[in-house]
């Protein structure tokens, strides 16, 4: 009982993380739902880029690949090999998922640091990347938590909660507490460098605007990116774990 209840305190406090507020927001009335508005407007350039990029690449395919369509295919072997070393012989279906979590977050990180954001100006709030936002961070968590939990089932039907037990029963509690653990550190992981790496590249421009903030910000991209990457290999661990069974 104390398990289930840590459990379930623990899914409470994921969702109230959802009410987390760093700044002011541009709020948008959905039904019932209350969003912010400015998560959903910068998340729709993010996935215009990136549709319009694939668009571009594939609209003439060339048996021997060259400019655009060559790069992306660079892409889609980096993707493919991260999914196949965490997933293993069985990563083929998984590729369009860990690709799709990785090309967002990747290019939404970037957005933060290259997109001039701040000329755009709302009547609350202020544009940013998508994962500056906790309510994003959370939301691909719970996709990988659901990826995985479905990677699991799919395999070994109700045979994948055996591995609650593995290697002794006595070690069911942390199981169980591991499953909703993990949501938690890749959404605060990915939320609290990219608001840490845009908060002082802010910090120093305002403070010293000429030459200071220029390595701050390419700093930023690399981190950006190794964010992106960590968040796609780990997506990728938990469906692999999730099939293969206890590590």
């Amino acid at each position: 009982m104390n398990v289930l209840s840590c459990s379930i305190n623990t899914l409470k406090g994921l969702y109230d993380i959802s009410g987390v507020e760093v700044g002011q927001h541009l709020y948008w009335k959905i039904g019932s739902f209350q969003v912010h508005g400015q998560v959903l407007i910068t998340s729709w350039v993010v996935i215009a880029i990136l549709l319009g990029s694939a668009t571009i690449a594939v609209r003439n395919p060339q048996i021997i690949p060259t400019g655009s369509q060559n790069f992306f295919e660079y892409v889609l072997e980096f993707i493919r090999d991260v999914s196949q070393t965490q997933i293993g012989e069985e990563y083929g279906p998984w590729v369009p998922f860990i690709g799709t979590m990785f090309l967002f977050i990747f290019v939404s990180n970037w957005s933060g640091a290259l997109l001039p954001w701040k000329i755009i100006q709302l009547l609350h709030g202020e544009l940013a990347a998508p994962t500056n936002d906790i309510n994003t961070t959370v939301a691909l968590a719970l996709l990988t938590s659901v990826a995985y939990f479905y990677a699991g089932l799919s395999k070994k039907g109700l045979g994948y909660f055996a591995k609650y037990i593995q290697p002794t029963p006595i070690l069911l509690p942390i199981n169980i507490l591991e499953d909703f653990t993990k949501p938690l550190s890749l959404s605060f992981r990915l939320f609290g460098n990219i608001l840490a790496d845009e908060l002082v590249v802010v910090v120093l421009v305002s403070l010293v605007p000429l030459v200071v903030p220029i390595p701050v910000m390419f700093l930023g991209l690399f981190t950006s990116g190794i964010q992106a990457l960590i968040f796609a290999t780990l997506a990728a661990a938990y469906i692999g774990e999730s099939m293969e069974g206890h590590h």
